[in-house]
């Protein structure tokens, strides 16, 4: 393979996120060389400063700086456009922090400056890398369960949402926009190849006023698979992290320590169910299945290496390799994030595609 300089990178924003970001850049990318960072906030610049990375004065020296070619924007989402276009317009490739845009309208202007520039624009999906999507997805595209009919996929928390930017609406805080682009997205690469039909939303404002502490929402694709997506962050006691049900079993992931099981039934035909007590009557429908009709298994095993998002924006700026996450995909969970709000709003079901 030929060798390649080393595709210069910088991070603009160096809270949480952005300080992830320099470190695996640092530590972890081969073909990448992290030249430095810039925030807004002095007390940030020296945080990074004081760890080895160059500070930059400001965000107009960092992008008229000719060694990067990749800029990272890990900024609170109210300044994503702004950012991401100064910096195609500049000459750099940009990663953007999800959710790249806070509509639909924004996200052309930015993929249309990508164009313009030729410069590639791709998103910071990274929870495409968890495990246990990746066990869902196994499970799913490996028809485990025969033909899958309903996922759920849950995230829930105790703590309320945090009291930064996630908590203003003006920046673009709130639970749907924070933690929903991940679900959304993983369950919109479930079901990459069909049409999503129907939207029903509500969100939820338990522990905060002005944005969504969280939503739950059921979604109907033109197969007729349903998925239901929910992230609570009121919620004390847990429901499993996904729940899959297919025509010849099920599958429960119950946390990100991928605890759960695969249940399959071995024997539709054997009618031996007898009635059980329920409650104060009797049921022959909800009894039991005996273990000779139904089998047990484990959760497959997969491997996830998180390096490979920036492996892939390297190779793909080598033009060894067209990058994973594309505008397209992106386009579709910004679409359908902006027909959840229309739903919860509205009170009402609605058609995104």
């Amino acid at each position: 393979m030929e060798k390649h300089q080393a595709v210069g990178c910088a991070v603009i924003g160096y809270g949480g996120m952005g300080g992830w970001h320099c470190d695996k850049i640092r530590k972890d990318i081969a073909g990448a060389e992290l030249i430095g960072t810039y925030d807004i906030k002095p007390d940030r610049c020296a945080a990074a400063e004081k760890k080895g990375i160059h500070a930059f004065a400001s965000r107009e020296e960092l992008l008229a700086d000719e060694r990067i070619q990749l800029v990272t924007v890990a900024t609170p989402n109210d300044v994503h456009k702004e950012i991401v276009v100064a910096a195609l317009e500049a000459g750099k490739n940009v990663i953007c922090e999800k959710p790249c845009a806070l509509s639909s309208a924004d996200l052309e202007e930015m993929i249309a400056a990508s164009r313009k520039a030729g410069k590639l624009l791709t998103a910071h999906q990274n929870r495409r890398w968890d495990e246990d999507y990746l066990t869902a997805k196994k499970i799913i595209d490996e028809n485990m369960l025969g033909r899958v009919y309903n996922i759920e996929s849950r995230v829930q928390g105790d703590r309320g949402v945090p009291g930064d930017w996630r908590n203003r609406k003006a920046q673009g805080g709130g639970m749907l926009l924070d933690w929903g682009v991940h679900l959304l997205d993983q369950v919109l690469m479930l079901k990459e190849k069909q049409r999503l039909v129907s939207v029903y939303a509500h969100l939820t404002f338990i522990t905060s006023d002005e944005v969504d502490d969280g939503f739950r929402t059921m979604l109907t694709f033109d197969d007729g698979t349903t998925a239901y997506v929910e992230v609570v962050t009121s919620n004390f006691v847990k429901l499993p992290r996904w729940y899959i049900l297919g025509l010849n079993g099920s599958a429960v992931i119950e946390d990100w320590g991928l605890r759960g099981k695969i249940v399959k039934v071995s024997d539709w035909e054997n009618r031996d169910a007898v009635p059980v007590q329920a409650g104060a009557g009797l049921t022959k429908t909800m009894a039991p299945r005996t273990d000779d009709t139904i089998k047990k298994y484990k959760l497959p095993k997969v491997k996830s290496d998180w390096g490979e998002f920036y492996k892939n924006v390297v190779a793909a700026l080598n033009g060894e390799a067209q990058a994973l996450i594309t505008m397209d995909q992106v386009r579709r969970s910004t679409k359908l994030m902006e027909a959840i709000f229309e739903s919860a709003r509205t009170n009402t079901v609605v058609s995104p595609e």
